[in-house]
């Protein structure tokens, strides 16, 4: 039976949280604004944000099909990781699991929170095993993350395994779909209301090609949404972000249009690079890039350096010996990767 008052710190769980001045007056029309001791001056600039994103929100659940209350924003994907650990972990008593090779800030905020990070290999084909992964889990194990697609790897990992993961493990599992509109695979958002351990991630980085405005996504159960908004930061995301996220996610055409693109430009590059000498093998991806084996991976990283194209060597990470990681860009761009990849000796 799944718990979740036993899952959360529980200091977290007793929190009163800051109570800003625009949480206070929610509800009510108001015109005169003398709360917050902000300027009079600069509209909008001048006042503070609406710190739940209520607006924003409305048009995401529409888009998503969920419900606004089942949404958190952050600023990125990353910042709903680090709430994970600040919600759920017991710093330098609790831990959580992750797969390898996976996102890397999984770990980084494990280690900065001071909880242990227990890492399960993925098997030769870059999936999960559920039994290993719930292998390693024991009493003071409150998350398990993955990532699918899958970061370094490009590739989904199997729905079956996770499933099984979800109907077994009584704390939280935090699936990572950052790439999950470049795939044909079935959402895990879908599924939150089915699993209520169950917190799915999601960005505006990749597919909506907004990196730069750093909006990251939380989807689980109003209660856990609950707690993501009750212990961050009041104002989190800022007026400028919300505004140019609405923007973006007008142009939902341009949007299908440019993942369109995407997936029919990363088909055809990664033939080209597999035809290769210097490629020993081009990995199934279902991102918006994918992974390659090279016969000398440093040596073509550091040539396509020195011609201005920059690719992730990856070839320090396990698993991926010799690979580097490809992202996929415009048609010229990859056009000028492979014109250089093809003079390379």
């Amino acid at each position: 039976m799944f718990d979740l008052k036993s899952l959360v710190r529980p200091n977290i769980w007793a929190l009163k949280p800051y109570s800003s001045a625009r949480d206070e007056y929610s509800g009510k029309e108001a015109h005169t604004f003398l709360d917050a001791n902000e300027s009079p001056y600069n509209n909008p600039y001048n006042r503070y944000p609406d710190p739940l994103q209520r607006e924003l929100k409305q048009q995401i659940a529409v888009l998503k099909e969920i419900r606004p209350e089942q949404i958190f924003l952050g600023n990125g994907s990353d910042e709903a990781i680090d709430l994970v650990f600040r919600i759920f972990c017991t710093p330098g008593r609790d831990n959580v699991v992750s797969i390898e090779p996976s996102y890397g800030m999984y770990e980084v905020c494990a280690d900065i929170n001071n909880i242990e990070c227990r890492k399960v290999l993925l098997n030769s084909r870059f999936d999960i095993e559920s039994e290993r992964l719930l292998e390693v889990c024991n009493e003071r194990t409150k998350v398990i993350f993955l990532c699918t697609p899958n970061n370094p790897t490009g590739n989904t990992l199997n729905s079956g395994e996770i499933k099984n993961i979800l109907d077994r493990f009584n704390g939280i599992v935090v699936i990572d779909e950052a790439y999950g509109e470049f795939s044909d695979q079935p959402l895990w958002r879908n599924e939150i209301n089915r699993y209520p351990n169950l917190i799915v991630l999601n960005t505006l980085s990749k597919a909506w090609a907004s990196a730069g405005i750093r909006l990251g996504m939380a989807f689980a159960q109003v209660d856990i949404i609950a707690l993501f908004n009750k212990v961050k930061y009041p104002y989190n995301i800022n007026i400028l972000t919300q505004q140019k996220a609405k923007d973006i996610l007008n142009r939902r055409l341009d949007i299908e249009d440019w993942i369109k693109q995407t997936k029919n430009e990363r088909l055809s590059l990664m033939y080209a690079v597999n035809e290769l000498d210097i490629c020993e093998q081009v990995f199934p991806s279902e991102a918006n890039f994918f992974l390659a084996r090279f016969k000398n991976a440093n040596s073509v990283y550091d040539y396509l350096v020195n011609q201005g194209i920059i690719v992730r060597n990856r070839s320090q990470v396990k698993l991926c010996d010799e690979c580097l990681r490809i992202t996929i860009g415009s048609p010229q761009e990859n056009t000028a990767l492979l014109s250089a990849l093809r003079q390379f000796k």
